[in-house]
């Protein structure tokens, strides 16, 4: 397989990635659940990222990505079959939990595969076309969700999405073996201390989980903040998509951003952009102004993404690629668990307003963290 086979697997699976987070979401609060359920949701969501993430990681270095894809491609598959079968609350957090399981998998291999078939000359450029894949699916995916439940309900919209991995197991199984082997060796001897030791991985971690969380964030309360504004659901999939949409202009340009300004301020740029954005949001209850601010919100965490890939990959100890991504997984979904708990429980005690404004807070200290590693790396 080529660099360019990855990508397309990537592309296919988070189309359903970002799909079935939106039907989830939207399909609990069409069945009544509060602010504080769709937190718990999310969370459920973040669970196995966060829990196994390193250890999948581990296991693409020693046995290869081929078969942990293909495992996870058949979770996620079941996973969206059961709220068709079975609906309810309790099928829809199972999906979830499955959807989360999936992504360990998936996220942790491929990430790790774009690294290793990337020369170094090469590897800003693919981690961006990773990150294209991605923000394209993510257009992609709320739309295929909100148009898919308009015109066939909840439970057939589930149905379509459980057929998207079924490409992916084919795909896999006629292809799959070109996918680069792992090494076959037990695991080396160190274990997470050991990639916590490398210099920069603490700052690393801690950037990329504060925009992850706000990523996460945007994507699952602006869904229930369009709902309450009486926006409909292919409304609230269109302003989701114009976040997608500027994450896939920006991506274009990150390598000739980067050559340009740097990692470092790049990254504080686009925290503040994103703040800025996150600040408006209870001002409008528009589609038009909220798509305006989802596109805004995009260009700037749509940087984040694949520049913290790079310096992850770049700072993970020699054969242990698989393990650094991995736990750079396991940090943001630690962020994505605890997040929607917290802000659930603040949406549904103070409202949602003031959900979007300490986020904004948060990311707006968070544009401080990439220039105090430059100054660090300085003295």
């Amino acid at each position: 397989m080529s660099i360019y086979s990855i990508l397309v697997l990537a592309f296919v699976n988070n189309i359903g990635s970002r799909a079935s987070r939106v039907l989830l979401v939207l399909y609990a609060l069409n069945l009544g659940a509060q602010p504080l359920t769709i937190g718990l949701l999310a969370a459920t969501i973040g669970l196995f990222p966060m829990l196994f993430s390193w250890w999948s990681g581990r296991l693409s270095d020693r046995f290869g990505a081929r078969w942990l894809l293909t495992l996870g491609a058949a979770g996620s598959a079941v996973g969206m079959t059961l709220p068709y079968l079975s609906p309810g609350l309790p099928a829809i957090f199972v999906a979830a939990a499955l959807a989360g399981l999936s992504i360990t998998v998936y996220q942790v291999s491929m990430q790790n595969l774009v690294g290793i078939m990337s020369a170094p000359q090469d590897r800003v450029r693919n981690f961006s076309n990773y990150s294209l894949a991605g923000a394209t699916s993510g257009f992609v995916g709320p739309m295929i969700a909100g148009f898919s439940i308009d015109h066939s309900g909840y439970a057939v919209a589930c149905l379509y999405l459980a057929a998207l991995p079924l490409v992916l197991i084919v795909m896999l199984l006629a292809r799959g073996a070109g996918l680069p082997r792992g090494s076959g060796e037990a695991a080396p001897t160190g274990g997470i201390a050991h990639t916590l030791a490398e210099p920069g991985v603490w700052r690393i971690l801690a950037v990329s989980a504060l925009a992850q969380s706000g990523m996460d964030l945007f994507q699952f309360y602006m869904p229930v903040y369009g709902h309450d504004a009486g926006l409909s659901a292919s409304a609230i999939g269109i302003v989701l998509a114009m976040y997608a949409a500027a994450s896939f202009c920006v991506r274009l340009v990150t390598p000739r951003l980067v050559g340009r300004f740097g990692e470092e301020r790049l990254l504080a740029g686009a925290f503040l952009l994103s703040a800025l954005a996150f600040m408006l949001v209870p001002f409008f209850q528009s589609v038009l102004a909220l798509g305006m601010i989802s596109f805004v919100f995009g260009l700037g965490m749509g940087c984040g993404t694949p520049i913290t890939l790079m310096l992850m990959f770049n700072a993970s100890p020699s054969g242990r690629s698989g393990e650094a991504m991995g736990l750079r997984m396991s940090a943001d979904n630690f962020a994505r668990i605890v997040s929607p708990i917290i802000f659930g429980a603040v949406a549904s005690g103070f409202g949602l307003a003031l959900v979007f404004w300490i986020n904004a807070l948060m990311l707006g200290a968070g544009g401080a963290l990439p220039r105090s590693g430059k100054k660090q790396a300085q003295q």
